[in-house]
């Protein structure tokens, strides 16, 4: 398969991996609720920040969305889309050297790109999914790195949204639309339908509502030729029309019933989308529940399929006014933030890439999460179904951070004013707002010697359970705090991690369940360990990034 080259790309390649791992400090004052739903906003660059919360969240997450920069060479926007924001041209002056003077905003931009994407297919589960929005400008070179990444079989949909019905009419051609790219982490990854509320479903019966869809296959390409086993007669009971004329069918007709086979209003033959074996098992006992025939004016008959799904496969255009760009704008004004933030995605977009790749308990996370979008598609869809989704957040410019994306999630989930007066209720939901820490490790390997025990016992803490903790470390026996039935404990003395002996062992703050004990050494038999029902984890090897 072939790949794709630009200048740089040596330095960047496997640069994920040596991004250190930094500690992720929880911020109470800027977090909302209390701790329990796990959704996070994170503040800082999201290379380092993706690398500081794989431990924890590494092929966990069902649904990614990010909405990176276009790249498009203008100036004056929030994020810098001619990627020469200072923050990237001191990283690329780190990582790629001297040739980044050289390099054009096209391999700046996939320098920029590749180490990103690399850790975000880390973090996706076996069957999840990627979505990607972007325009013209890179959208070439995005296709090939996905591909190169997540391998061309797991490429699930290029979606066209029309972004802008007037159009970029300062253009040559106005320019209406902008990209959704898809992939999935592996051939278990499937989209999922979208709801309809009912409009897919015009007509209704006892039964309730539905579409009638001819059970004949439309492909001209099939037929008795290579598909005998779906072409057979059905026959229709002319006896017993229901109440809006249609008659009910079997694959056994009795004497007087209707054959009818597959074939066009032209007499072209075809095939039945149905084996026979699902035929009569919609059909027995059902009357015209599921499948009916219906006579046309020429004469003919006809066997139709009554479809009662209140969704459909998303289309590969999409042009709802929800999808439109516009409506972002109007939905932060509405918020009250519609000055701080330029060109926000609308939640409708993101809320449709979230019904079409997450069950009801999904994480979903957007690591460019610029006024916080996805955060508000998440909530509305959990209101919506009873759902209990959780978002991750990263953004990287603390003003936006504390400001925008964290001000938004706050007022949808409490609660807010709007611009008429009106009150607007919340849906619910809280979040810990984070920042990036120190490194964890030095260069060889050992623990940073500026880590506190405090910032150690609440990194410690998040690693074991997958949630910051909410209160400080309580003093006494090294006992950092409990989850479940587990008491999480942090040996640690004026010269740094301490030793686990029979006396500290018996120190041990009493509790009913288990111990897990985070020290430098330790000098009790396995077997006293195990009486006692403590598990001995040795700093700094056992530590988790």
């Amino acid at each position: 398969m072939p790949t794709l080259n630009w200048r740089g790309k040596d330095a960047v390649l496997n640069h994920h991996l040596e991004v250190p791992y930094h500690l992720l400090k929880c911020e109470p004052e800027l977090s909302a609720g209390t701790a329990g739903s796990g959704n996070l906003i994170v503040e800082g660059d999201n290379l380092m920040a993706l690398k500081a919360l794989l431990p924890y969240y590494k092929g966990k997450v069902k649904c990614i969305y990010i909405d990176p920069p276009y790249n498009t060479g203008q100036e004056g926007w929030v994020y810098n889309d001619n990627v020469n924001s200072p923050e990237i041209r001191d990283w690329l002056g780190k990582v790629v050297g001297k040739e980044a003077e050289d390099l054009n905003r096209h391999d700046k931009w996939l320098c920029m790109m590749w180490p990103r994407i690399k850790l975000l297919h880390q973090f996706l589960s076996e069957d999840g999914v990627m979505f990607v929005s972007l325009d013209d400008n890179e959208f070439p070179r995005l296709r090939q790195i996905m591909e190169d990444i997540f391998g061309e079989q797991n490429f699930l949909a290029q979606i066209i949204i029309q972004s802008n019905k007037r159009g970029q009419t300062y253009k040559q051609i106005a320019k209406t639309h902008e990209y959704l790219l898809c992939y999935g982490r592996s051939s278990e990854a499937k989209l999922g339908e979208l709801e309809t509320n009912g409009s897919n479903l015009p007509e209704e019966d006892r039964f309730g509502k539905y579409s009638s869809r001819e059970l004949r296959n439309r492909n001209p390409k099939f037929g008795r030729h290579n598909r005998p086993n779906l072409f057979f007669p059905i026959f229709a009971d002319t006896s017993k029309p229901d109440d809006q004329g249609n008659f009910p069918v079997s694959i056994q007709g009795d004497p007087g019933c209707v054959a009818i086979e597959p074939f066009n209003s032209t007499g072209i033959e075809s095939c039945w989308r149905w084996g026979k074996e699902k035929v009569e098992k919609n059909t027995t006992g059902f009357g015209t529940k599921t499948l009916y025939a219906k006579q046309t004016r020429e004469g003919g008959w006809r066997v139709f399929e009554k479809y009662r799904k209140e969704t459909v496969k998303a289309k590969s255009i999409w042009f709802d006014t929800k999808h439109i760009s516009e409506q972002g704008t109007n939905e932060l004004g509405r918020l009250g933030l519609g000055d701080a933030f330029q060109f926000p995605k609308p939640v409708g977009l993101i809320q449709d890439c979230i019904l079409l790749a997450t069950d009801e308990d999904s994480i979903v996370l957007d690591s460019f999460a610029g006024s916080g979008t996805t955060a508000q598609a998440v909530l509305n869809q959990n209101a919506e179904d009873g759902g209990e989704r959780r978002f991750i957040l990263v953004e990287m410019d603390p003003a936006i951070a504390r400001n925008v994306t964290t001000e938004r999630v706050r007022r949808v989930a409490d609660g807010y004013t709007n611009s008429k007066g009106e009150a607007i209720p919340g849906l619910g939901g809280d979040f810990h707002y984070c920042t990036l820490g120190s490194p964890l490790f030095r260069g060889n390997g050992s623990l940073n010697q500026d880590l506190t025990p405090e910032t150690l016992a609440r990194h410690l803490y998040f690693t074991e359970f997958g949630e910051p903790l909410s209160t400080p470390p309580p003093q006494g026996g090294g006992l950092i705090g409990t989850y479940g039935d587990t008491a999480l404990h942090l040996l640690w003395d004026a010269d740094g991690p301490g030793f686990l002996d029979a006396t500290t062992l018996r120190a041990l703050p009493p509790w009913d369940g288990e111990h897990v004990v985070f020290g430098e050494g330790c000098a009790v038999p396995a077997s006293v360990l195990q009486d006692h029902r403590v598990s001995f984890r040795q700093i700094p090897y056992r530590v988790r990034g």
